[in-house]
């Protein structure tokens, strides 16, 4: 009885492991957004390198973050990390214009990372990006609030999503950042 619980329970873990649903059907660097300038980012640049992607919003209780989102970027810049901020009013926090942004994030945090145009980050309207973490990922890609991280390896796959209370300089978020940069 005991053998046939654990080999079930094995079973089931294995269903529901993340790494076991993701297909990859749709590559990293196959996707592009627009970046807040107006360009478009093509993650194709990103090749070989870790991405740390931020959903942001001027309006939030963890906007501070971005003073430690910098920090970490001028930390692992030169070493292969980047940091995408994906401003979102997909919790009704941001501001309605991205020169509005981009000018906050410059006056008050001296933002240098790359940014996004502002873009949904759930429900049926969610940029590609998200969608395609969602599908490759599960559900802790989603982001149930701002500043909800997801961590992208040097093969342009999900590694870890990180809640938005998880500081970007906590030793768990850089721990694993160096591990795979």
């Amino acid at each position: 009885m005991n053998k046939l619980i654990l080999t079930s329970f094995t079973i089931i873990m294995f269903f529901f492991n993340n790494s076991s649903i993701a297909n990859y059907e749709k590559k990293f660097y196959e996707i592009k957004i627009e970046s807040i300038n107006g360009e478009i980012i093509n993650f194709e640049e990103y090749k070989n390198k870790v991405i740390l992607i931020v959903n942001t919003a001027s309006y939030c209780g963890f906007t501070k973050q971005y003073d430690d989102l910098q920090k970490l970027w001028d930390l692992y810049r030169s070493k292969g990390l980047v940091v995408l901020g994906v401003p979102s009013n997909s919790f009704n926090q941001e501001k309605n214009k991205n020169y509005e942004v981009k000018k906050f994030c410059e006056v008050n945090f001296n933002i240098s990372f790359p940014l996004t145009t502002i873009t949904d980050v759930k429900g049926k309207n969610a940029h590609e990006l998200f969608k395609w973490a969602k599908t490759n990922y599960g559900k802790s890609a989603i982001p149930k609030w701002n500043f909800h991280k997801i961590l992208i390896n040097k093969e342009g796959r999900v590694e870890d999503t990180f809640a938005s209370f998880t500081n970007p300089l906590s030793k768990k978020l850089i721990k694993k950042i160096e591990q795979i940069l």
